[in-house]
């Protein structure tokens, strides 16, 4: 009896901190999406309330006039191409890092590694004057291929993991049966990293689609922003247009493809850690 009570006791301290800390982290997304349907008349008024009824102009305002419509196709470019590549690039890489031994790998592998430890704004300016060089400033495609290699040794430690514990013996019986290094590679080491590869693949997408910094210092022109630098503008506009509502609804557009895509893969995306932690 006293374990069981004990047992409760923990369980309820442990959990009470929790609660606390899910209800400020979500009550000011759940104000967020209230004030995206309300009227600015409203905002002032009842700031913490429900709106009278939905409105839906904040989301057409935004749409339209502030062009949030070419800033989510652009995000989504940006966000396709850079993990598409980051996995071009990691997944060759890190088989090749895994399983062909030579000489200078392990300094390789752990080069790659103390990357991730290196802060990216040390390489801002560096990037900025090699992409001016290559003619590729204020271009989604340039920005495309700074993000996927920012992301490649964070790529590159994860599918290490995944393709460490995979049987030399598929390799070599693919290799009896005349399949060629590539073809080891893409038809028998990558399906059987898939859950390594989901992983990376929707964590990387995630960052790509918030990122703000690195798209404020490589993009100039407004028809080349991603939805982060648009609601930065809106943000601006807001302080004297009184444009929240507009600002709230620019914000949900944002947010809303990011919760759906983590409410689907969340258990994918934390086995996939789980195991990539304990595989490696």
């Amino acid at each position: 009896m006293k374990r069981t009570v004990g047992q409760l006791m923990a369980r309820t301290g442990i959990r009470i901190p929790l609660i606390l800390w899910s209800l400020a982290v979500l009550y000011p997304i759940f104000w967020m999406f209230l004030g995206s349907f309300k009227t600015n008349a409203e905002i002032y008024a009842n700031p913490w309330g429900f709106p009278e009824t939905f409105n839906y102009q904040n989301f057409i305002i935004a749409w339209t006039e502030y062009n949030i419509d070419t800033s989510v196709f652009n995000s989504l470019i940006v966000t396709f191409l850079g993990a598409l590549l980051c996995l071009v690039l990691a997944v060759p890489t890190a088989y090749a890092l895994e399983r062909i031994r030579f000489k200078g790998s392990y300094m390789l592998f752990t080069l790659y590694i103390s990357a991730m430890m290196i802060p990216m704004v040390l390489g801002w300016i560096p990037l900025f004057f090699l992409l001016a060089q290559f003619n590729m400033l204020d271009n989604i495609f340039g920005l495309a291929v700074v993000y996927a290699i920012s992301q490649l040794p964070f790529s590159i430690f994860v599918l290490t993991s995944f393709m460490g514990t995979i049987p030399k013996s598929l390799e070599e019986s693919a290799a009896i049966d005349g399949m060629s290094p590539y073809g080891i590679l893409w038809k028998v080491i990558t399906p059987l990293s898939m859950s390594g590869i989901i992983t990376v693949t929707i964590m990387n997408s995630i960052q790509f689609w918030n990122e703000y910094f690195m798209a404020l210092i490589f993009l100039q022109s407004s028809e080349n922003y991603t939805l982060a630098l648009a609601i930065d503008f809106i943000s601006s506009e807001a302080q004297y247009t009184n444009a929240w509502g507009t600002l709230f609804a620019s914000l949900v557009i944002a947010i809303v493809p990011v919760i759906i895509l983590y409410a689907i893969f969340q258990r994918r995306i934390s086995q996939g850690m789980t195991e990539g932690a304990i595989k490696g």
